[in-house]
This record gives structure tokens, sequence and C-alpha cells, in this order.
């Protein structure tokens, strides 16, 4: 069976579990790396320095085929190319662009990138300059997210996620990239208040890569999650989300 790890500094990268899950079967392990928490604050040489420690870590206790750095932010601010073991989640510029019927896209990522000239350099590389990009600081709402405040304050959140996407609405951008892992916990609200606008998912994209390069296949699949902090606080929120799993202590 394929051994996957993913790990991000809090539960946004579970999002990514359900479209790999939709294309193989693969044992899973999802750690919390909730000491480090919030990575989308981080300058780039503290991100350097925990993400390097974290996997260097993980490959010692799971000797996973696959490790997924599922949070955006060092995948970006680091460059962790699709390449060997250690693959990156980013955001799905060239899809928006093809989607895009205004010539505006919206990228939502956390304060730390959007305000990154290496985010920069990397939307030149991927959009045409006919194409306009409006960067979007999105902490708020991966905060609703880890929180839990988008179930438990609906309408709290969605006055939130209205104040941060109308402005771009207005201004015609027309298709929006969710850059960081948290957001897809967002798609259902999303589209009750924005029915004709394209939210776009970079883990559908990651789950079809790691599809094709995965060599052990099998008929089951599991999920263990692993914590670097308080096990029951954090097993309090997956609940939140409806995930009951076991959090293990790492």
């Amino acid at each position: 069976m394929t051994k996957i790890v993913v790990f991000d500094s809090g539960l946004g990268s579970l999002s990514v579990i359900k479209p790999i899950r939709k294309r193989i079967n693969a044992d899973i392990i999802y750690f919390a790396d909730q000491k480090n928490y919030p990575y989308g604050t981080k300058i780039v040489s503290q991100l350097d320095k925990i993400i390097k420690s974290t996997i260097i870590q993980l490959q010692k206790k799971f000797d996973p085929d696959i490790i997924i750095v599922g949070s955006n932010t060092p995948s970006l601010l680091l460059d962790i190319e699709k390449k060997d073991k250690i693959i990156g989640v980013f955001p799905p510029l060239k899809e928006a662009v093809q989607r895009t019927e205004s010539g505006k896209i919206g990228i939502l990522a956390t304060k730390s990138v959007v305000e990154n000239k290496i985010f920069d350099k990397y939307i030149r590389k991927n959009v045409p300059s006919r194409v306009h990009v409006e960067k979007i600081n999105a902490t708020p709402l991966v905060d609703l997210v880890e929180s839990g405040k988008f179930i438990s304050q609906k309408q709290i959140a969605k006055n939130i996620i209205k104040k941060i996407i109308i402005p771009h609405l207005e201004n015609n951008v027309d298709v929006f990239t969710l850059s960081s892992t948290h957001l897809p916990f967002l798609v259902p609200i999303l589209k009750e208040l924005f029915p004709g606008t394209t939210f776009l998912d970079p883990a559908d994209a990651l789950a079809q890569h790691i599809s094709e390069i995965s060599k052990h296949k099998s008929k089951k699949s599991s999920l263990k999650i692993y914590s670097s902090g308080n096990t029951e606080s954090f097993h309090k929120q997956l609940l939140k989300i409806g995930i009951k799993n076991k959090v293990n202590p790492l």
C-alpha cells in the first residue's frame, strides 16, 4: 500500500485527503504541526528551518512513499516542486487563466504569501500579462476554518467572507484560486453566497498527480492523525468539522 504523509500547521490540509481518496486507496498519515502554527505568518527563514526539520522527523518516524507539504505558504515560498518524495501544493493559476471570462482572477492566500516578492515571480511565470491578478489576504478566512467558527458562528463567518470577496467581484474578478488548503472547507458557503463565481481547489491537481506516481495499489485505505500540540484540544477541533479520528501525539 502507498504510504502518504500530509502535514500542515493546523487542520487545513485535511482538505486534500478526500480528493486523494477519490482516486486511490492509501495509508494516509496526517500531521498537524501545531507547535509551529500558523505557517502563514512566518518569514521565509523560519519556514525553511521548520519545514526541513519536520520532513526529517516524518521520514524517520513513518518512512513514507510520499510526503505532501500541505500548506501553500511553504510550498510557494520555499519552492517545493512536484518531484521525488516531497510534493508541495500550489495555486492552480493556469486553470484560473483558462476559466476566466473577464480576464481577472483573484488569488486567496495567506498574508505572508501575498506580501512576498517570491509570489510575484510565481505569478509572472504562470499568468500571462493580459490577465489581471488580484492578490487577496485570506488569513481571516483561514482563521475561520482553524477555529471552527465557519460552522459554530456561520452568520459571522458569512459576513467576514463577504467583506473579503465582494470588493473583488465588484472589480469583475470571476475566478478565485483557493490558495490555502484551509479554504476548501469554505466552499459550501462560498457557493451559497456567490453561485455564479468559480472557486478552484488546488487539491484536485495534487490528487491527480499522486494517483499517477503511486506504485503500490491497494483495496483498502486508512487515516491516522498526529499532532505536535494538545491532542485533546485538536480532537475537539476536528469534531467540530465532522472528523472523529483519534489524535495521536508526535
